[in-house]
């Protein structure tokens, strides 16, 4: 992800996430930190046709590492985007040496939670309200051992810099 695709992920988000979308400080703040060769960073885009129809995002500390975001445009649904982005996600995390990937994800989002399931996570526990103002409780999900759940290369667009 670069600074000028900020806009349409942000169009994108406000489509997706409604009640508790991320502003554009938000995206800016963690592009800021995807810079560098010392980055624990890694954001992405996916693209059809010069639009943007989805994106990633993943921050890494030590052996852990957490998904940040991760959203795929409605007329993308069911087309394995998803797992094509969750998948580049994990060879980051793997590039970064991370023993365990972590999410949340929203209690009502079954179709995230499958995706995730077939990668091979596991619930972990709820933080409840987590997602505001909506007060929604997320599922928090834990992958040991990302590199294992790696498959076949995407086309996804991955940049480290903004």
């Amino acid at each position: 992800m670069r600074w000028w695709d900020i806009a349409p992920v942000l169009e994108l988000e406000h489509d997706l996430f409604p009640e508790d979308a991320w502003s554009a400080g938000m995206f800016w703040s963690e592009l800021a930190h995807a810079r560098g060769p010392h980055a624990t960073r890694r954001y992405l885009v996916a693209e059809d046709g010069g639009r943007i129809v989805g994106y990633a995002g993943l921050a890494a500390a030590g052996d852990l590492a957490d998904v940040q975001t991760i959203a795929a445009a409605r007329d993308q649904w069911g087309t394995g985007l998803g797992a094509r982005l969750l998948t580049e996600l994990l060879r980051a995390a793997t590039s970064f040496e991370c023993a365990e990937v972590l999410l949340e994800v929203r209690v009502d989002n079954t179709r995230a939670q499958r995706l995730y399931e077939r990668f091979g996570f596991e619930p972990l526990g709820f933080r409840r309200g987590y997602y505001q103002p909506g007060n929604v409780d997320a599922l928090v999900m834990r992958l040991s051992d990302p590199a294992r759940s790696v498959s076949s290369a995407s086309s996804v667009r991955s940049e480290t810099h903004g």
